[in-house]
């Protein structure tokens, strides 16, 4: 995240986690594999983050998943919901059916309450669902907030239409563009191959489409970004899926799951130090193999009050 004003963190704990077969039709990162104790697993998973993040000094916002109706994919707020420094709260168009009933004023009660937040703005882009156009909060819009520009591929969860119409709500310039993994299958959100830090940025331009990479590295770049690039497997590792995020004590983290960590080479770590970004680190299996998601996915930003 480029923005320093972002310190606090809203995280969802999970009820009932587990593999979602509608997202797994768009979401090729998914597997379907029978893991004992499963939802179990996941809450562990999410407790060590939320630990480690308190460890660092972020803020977080812990809210509670109701048990019904079950939901599987909860514990990833950031698709539905986004809080802005203005006071702006936009709720987002969901693809999955499954997935709308995450929707709920409790979460954002709990981020006014536990982080300050106040909204004094809401755009609700919920009724596009009804027009088959899906916009999934900040996993289709990867936000550069210092040089307002909002990244997204085109794919069945981000409509053009829609992201430009996000662009003129909050006077962000979109920059679009299209990526597949080396299947030929759509990139189903555009956090999985790009994250922006303040002065460093990662992404996987082996997925973009050929003819879109000069110029999505040039954009990345006249905004003052050094360019870490990610192979394919390193976006299959996650590496694509991180978030910096600033700490009460001043440090900019880059929070990243352990697979991801695992699989950055050592001139990469050293690009990271060089930027100033502090590795935190947590291990997330379960939610990355059935979930399809890492820990970027897990965590929605909250602006300072």
């Amino acid at each position: 995240m480029s923005d320093a004003r972002v310190t606090s963190l809203c995280l969802v704990e999970p009820a009932a986690f587990g593999f979602n077969a509608e997202t797994a039709q768009s979401n090729r990162f998914q597997q379907n594999v029978d893991l004992p104790a499963a939802a179990a697993s996941a809450r562990n998973e999410f407790a060590a983050l939320v630990s480690r993040l308190r460890a660092a000094q972020i803020r977080v916002c812990i809210a509670q998943d109701t048990p019904s109706p079950i939901k599987p994919d909860a514990i990833f707020p950031n698709n539905w919901v986004s809080f802005h420094q203005d006071g702006t709260l936009v709720l987002y168009p969901m693809q999955s059916v499954l997935r709308r009933a995450e929707r709920r004023e409790a979460v954002i009660d709990c981020v006014k309450q536990t982080l300050g937040f106040r909204e004094t703005r809401r755009i609700d882009l919920t009724a596009e669902e009804v027009r088959g156009r899906h916009l999934e909060g900040t996993g289709s819009l990867v936000l550069d907030h210092d040089a307002r520009i909002a990244y997204a591929c085109r794919s069945s969860r981000t409509d053009e239409s829609l992201v430009r119409e996000w662009g003129r709500l909050m006077d962000y310039e979109p920059f679009l563009f299209d990526a597949a993994t080396r299947d030929g299958a759509a990139v189903y959100h555009t956090n999985v191959l790009l994250w922006i830090g303040a002065g460093i940025a990662g992404v996987g331009l082996e997925w973009v489409s050929a003819s879109q990479r000069d110029g999505l590295l040039a954009r990345l770049r006249a905004s003052g970004k050094t360019v870490m690039l990610l192979d394919d497997a390193q976006l299959h590792a996650f590496a694509g899926n991180m978030l910096e995020v600033p700490s009460a004590a001043n440090r900019r983290h880059l929070v990243m799951s352990q697979s991801a960590a695992a699989s950055l080479r050592s001139d990469q770590q050293g690009a990271l130090r060089d930027a100033g970004c502090v590795p935190l680190v947590s291990a997330v299996p379960t939610i990355e193999r059935l979930g399809g998601g890492s820990v970027r996915c897990m965590l929605a930003e909250v602006p300072a009050s």
